[in-house]
């Protein structure tokens, strides 16, 4: 099933497409969502909110699972709930508050099993940053990318040679997911914005939502003057930018942006 990523700010009240999204691609009526919200400083009330949705959205099973410290996500009764679930959600606050309290722990490792079988591992806003192998800490918004306006940091690692940063248009964050890639130029960058989602399956993803995805593509970088630079203005030459609305996709293997489907008339 893969992954679902969402920056941030989604619809919970109305149509709630991307949620729904979420829910059909795990299952439809049949899923059983974990949801994980310890990034958020108030696990208890995020944990409540989002059973609320996903039961309204007709989720045949919600769970929260909120672990405070890392001895309490090394139990293997946590563990064991993962079997179930067709779908993990972790939401959003804190990304570095999520991989301290899981990374490495048996809960950790039961979602990297899970995710092994097929379970489907979405988020929102932090959850959604600290997917992949490397992941954006912080960093200054609405700034021309230097080397020092984005903190990197080991991820979750559901997915890999890819950077996620969200709430992406609204906040100005061009500059330090460019930057970002200076530092990883083998990875893409995924700048998804607010109620908007990328579905990743099979090497392929597809855009949901309102807004759009930017997609910056760092392999093609030909030059660069990040070891240089200091805290002077990042050169990048050969960036390759992509920005998808709903409907649009990329394929991961070959790098390319895919086109919606339109029947011949």
């Amino acid at each position: 099933m893969g992954v679902y990523l969402i920056g941030g700010n989604e619809d919970r009240a109305g149509r709630c497409e991307v949620l729904q999204g979420f829910l059909e691609a795990c299952g439809g009526e049949e899923a059983k969502v974990m949801v994980i919200p310890v990034a958020s400083r108030n696990t208890e009330e995020t944990g409540e909110v989002y059973l609320r949705i996903f039961s309204r959205l007709g989720a045949k099973q919600v769970e929260v699972v909120a672990p405070a410290t890392r001895k309490e996500a090394n139990r293997e009764a946590l563990a064991s709930l993962v079997e179930e679930a067709t779908a993990v959600f972790f939401t959003g606050g804190d990304q570095l508050r999520l991989t301290s309290l899981l990374g490495g722990t048996n809960l950790d490792r039961a979602l990297h099993r899970a995710f092994r079988r097929g379970t489907l591992m979405g988020g929102t806003s932090a959850g959604a940053a600290a997917m992949s192998s490397t992941m954006i800490v912080s960093g200054e918004e609405e700034v021309a990318p230097r080397v020092n306006v984005v903190h990197l940091a080991p991820g979750l690692g559901f997915i890999r040679e890819v950077i996620v940063d969200q709430h992406f248009a609204q906040r100005g964050r061009l500059g330090r997911l460019l930057a970002a890639l200076a530092h990883n130029p083998y990875v893409l960058g995924l700048g998804i914005d607010e109620d908007t989602a990328v579905w990743v399956d099979g090497g392929r993803l597809r855009v949901i939502g309102s807004g759009t995805v930017t997609v910056v593509d760092g392999f093609s970088i030909e030059h660069t003057n990040i070891s240089m630079a200091g805290n002077e203005p990042l050169a990048l030459t050969g960036v390759s930018l992509h920005v998808l609305p709903a409907g649009y996709g990329f394929n991961l293997d070959t790098r390319r942006p895919l086109l919606p489907f339109r029947p011949a008339v």
